[in-house]
């Protein structure tokens, strides 16, 4: 089973200072723990930001991680309120259209 972080924020300002920071946060968290983060910024709102982890097999030792990252490069200032954070497990399997499979065309 493996597991996924979530985490939204607003940042003060959708600058090129917070992006930076929160990258190289983000950069130095896929050193230590091997996980490659995403960055998101949401259309039309683009100071709500979201950081996607993927295929973390431990996610106690991924999130001690994370806080150390966090505290380390003081992401916490360039946020407007604190970081929300969701953890989700599932099998990894993808969900495929039947109209995707060979043979499947739908009729125009």
């Amino acid at each position: 089973m493996s597991f996924a972080y979530y985490i939204w924020y607003r940042v003060r300002a959708d600058e090129r200072e917070t992006e930076t920071v929160i990258r190289h946060m983000m950069s130095r968290l896929a050193c230590r723990s091997g996980v490659a983060g995403r960055l998101l910024k949401k259309r039309e709102e683009p100071r709500l930001w979201m950081e996607v982890y993927e295929g973390i097999a431990d996610p106690d030792a991924f999130a001690l991680l994370l806080a150390r990252a966090v505290d380390e490069f003081d992401v916490e200032m360039f946020c407007e309120d604190s970081r929300h954070s969701e953890c989700f497990h599932g099998d990894g399997a993808t969900v495929s259209a039947a109209c995707a499979r060979p043979g499947h065309e739908e009729a125009r």
